[in-house]
């Protein structure tokens, strides 16, 4: 628990760190909120034609109202904190692999419903559409990665323990 304590924050610290630097904001994070912005367009395209893609930035074609993805809303803080807890816990790296994959699915999907949703509440209220922005879906997003990693938690292996003395395997080896 003491290495789970120390590297957590560790891990913060240093991802967060690195993706305030401008080289992983120039070629990572803008091309990935781009490209959100661009599956959110195409997902809302199925069902209503009305949105248009152009950067990070999603616009209705009918009334111009439009929603940026900014940092904080592309759910990469979620993802980095997800993986700040899997790799600070020990556990074997393919289970941390994996955690790490369904769990980045998983944040990207909730935030994929969070972006349409506030693309059409705030068409329709401002005044909501600042709510569910800033206090709703912030706290959900990251909720999902603190949910995913509990999940992790209960699937991991559990360790073998070694037989003790009082253990069935130990006495009977050693009477």
């Amino acid at each position: 628990m003491l290495r789970f304590a120390l590297m957590f924050p560790l891990l913060i610290v240093l991802l967060f760190a690195a993706y305030l630097l401008q080289p992983v904001e120039q070629y990572i994070v803008n091309p990935f909120t781009s490209v959100l912005a661009t599956v959110s367009s195409w997902l809302i395209d199925l069902f209503d034609d009305d949105a248009i893609a152009m950067g990070k930035v999603i616009q209705s074609a009918s009334t111009g109202f439009a929603v940026s993805i900014e940092r904080g809303c592309n759910g990469l803080e979620a993802v980095i904190i997800l993986f700040a807890a899997l790799f600070a816990f020990p556990a074997p790296i393919k289970h941390r692999l994996i955690g790490f994959a369904i769990g980045f699915v998983a944040i990207q999907s909730l935030n994929l419903v969070r972006i349409i949703s506030l693309f059409y509440i705030g068409q329709w209220s401002q005044v909501w559409f600042d709510w569910f922005h800033h206090y709703l879906w912030q706290a959900l997003i990251i909720l999902d990665a603190l949910v995913v990693w509990l999940i992790w938690l209960r699937y991991l292996p559990r360790p073998r323990a070694a037989p003790g003395p009082s253990s069935p395997a130990a006495a009977a080896g050693e009477a």
